[in-house]
């Protein structure tokens, strides 16, 4: 995934761009960035890598290396992004959050009429940014040459570019797959995927683009460049698991989200009679626990918290890149707190199950330390397709995702066939995929929010939702 933050202002806005993007550390590990442009010294650029290091304390100082009444930044799990760009357009910073599906499709088409070149990467590869880039240039201004990339990408594309003259223009993916929402104060305009992130700073919330939509930025005003389209796909899973609590898309809070997604599972536990006698509801942290929250209140089962994550010297961005050591440092993580444990029939409830390993662990870590026992609720329904539009997840194979892997092993490929009765919990299917997950990661029982709940808990008609990583529907 990724995110980015801009502002564009009569005053310098390097330090709020600084803070906007750190604000955005959830949506991405791997690298931080920030561009700025200003009359004297023209653009300036900072990338880093924060796989070891969070955003905040690798661009600690930038204020007194860089300076800019426009500024861009971005956190990113992708390419090292912005990049500056020198073409027939001007020179221009840009960011992108996405995923290009047909890069090398649309590399290999651009380099056999070009004549140009691009830096190659490890292994070859082109950054996609880069590419994004590429593809705008083919065209005599911005707007048509957004379009055009967006058209041409088989995936998604919110671009942020940032103007030798100071302004910013900002466009929302052709779908909407992402949020892209403008802040406003009295000496100018911000843009950021997380809402709350220029709340803070002091901005107010003035327009979310729609699907497709093209803005120019600048202090004085907002100018609509290209009209939204009327098709969305935003992403379901915003408000399931990576978007912030505190931020709203399409005017749907993430916690209220969350809540009413969990008191919706306790309904239908309560339907079914699944899992009446518990003593604690508690949620696996951090997402799963405003879903616990709402499962609690709605069930009148107090909510607990079993175990508490110790984050001080271990935050998510100093996680190793070593699977092992990730195990490790994540089952060190969790401290028990005994008295919420021991002999107490636990209920939690994830915001997701995607690969199983760490929630095995943490089951295994609840018996250890005498958990009679301990049942396990879904946000959203199983998981059975890799994000092709957000890349969300790290998944090179489908069979990567326990529901998936599972199916295999229960009906070979036949199974891919009847991915919507094994999503479906009452089916023969269904019950026999949640039984065989029960079994390989020790829980009491297993149920899965169902693709229903998710819509009602979200409150968008669904057909403005993308769905695709539960049931493959584009």
């Amino acid at each position: 995934m990724g995110g980015f933050f801009g502002a564009v202002s009569k005053n310098d806005v390097v330090l709020d761009v600084f803070f906007g993007v750190d604000y955005h550390s959830h949506l991405g590990t791997r690298r931080g960035g920030m561009a700025a442009v200003n009359s004297e010294s023209g653009f300036q650029r900072e990338i880093h890598n924060i796989e070891n290091s969070p955003f905040r304390t690798k661009f600690e100082g930038i204020t007194s290396e860089m300076s800019g009444n426009a500024c861009i930044g971005c956190i990113s799990d992708s390419d090292p992004q912005p990049i500056l760009i020198r073409s027939n357009l001007g020179v221009y910073a840009i960011t992108v959050v996405g995923a290009i599906n047909n890069a090398d499709e649309l590399v290999k088409q651009f380099l056999s009429f070009s004549g140009g070149h691009f830096g190659a990467m490890t292994g070859g590869r082109v950054n996609s940014t880069e590419l994004v880039a590429a593809l705008i240039n083919q065209k005599s201004d911005f707007v048509e040459g957004i379009k055009f990339a967006q058209d041409k990408i088989d995936g998604s594309a919110t671009i942020i570019i940032l103007k030798e003259d100071g302004s910013i223009l900002a466009a929302r993916d052709k779908l909407g797959r992402l949020p892209v929402l403008i802040g406003k104060n009295d000496d100018g305009h911000c843009v950021s995927l997380e809402s709350f992130a220029y709340k803070k700073l002091g901005y107010n919330d003035y327009k979310e683009l729609g699907p497709g939509e093209i803005v120019r930025l600048t202090a004085d005003e907002l100018k609509v460049l290209s009209p939204a389209r009327k098709e969305m796909r935003i992403c379901a899973f915003l408000w399931t698991y990576y978007g912030y609590p505190n931020s709203c898309y399409e005017g749907v809070n993430v916690e209220v989200m969350r809540n009413r997604n969990g008191a919706i599972i306790a309904e239908n536990d309560e339907k079914s009679g699944k899992a009446q006698d518990i003593d604690f509801i508690g949620g696996v942290p951090d997402s799963g626990t405003p879903h616990a929250i709402g499962y609690a209140n709605r069930s009148k089962v107090p909510f607990a918290r079993p175990f508490i994550k110790y984050t001080p010297t271990w935050p998510r961005s100093f996680m190793p890149s070593n699977q092992n050591e990730r195990n490790r440092v994540a089952k060190m993580k969790m401290i028990p707190v005994h008295d919420l444990i021991t002999d107490k029939k636990l209920l939690f409830v994830d915001d997701s199950i995607v690969r199983g390993t760490q929630l095995h662990e943490t089951v295994d870590f609840l018996y250890e330390n005498g958990a009679k026992e301990v049942h396990m609720r879904s946000a959203c329904p199983p998981i059975m397709f890799g994000c092709k539009y957000l890349t969300f997840s790290r998944n090179t194979s489908d069979l990567d995702l326990i529901a998936r892997r599972t199916i295999r092993e229960l009906e070979g490929e036949e199974g891919d066939k009847y991915i919507d009765e094994y999503l479906d919990g009452n089916t023969e299917r269904g019950k026999a995929l949640r039984k065989s997950i029960c079994e390989k990661l020790h829980f009491a029982s297993l149920e899965y929010q169902t693709l229903e709940g998710v819509i009602e808990a979200i409150g968008i008609d669904s057909c403005k939702l993308c769905t695709y990583c539960w049931n493959g529907k584009e």
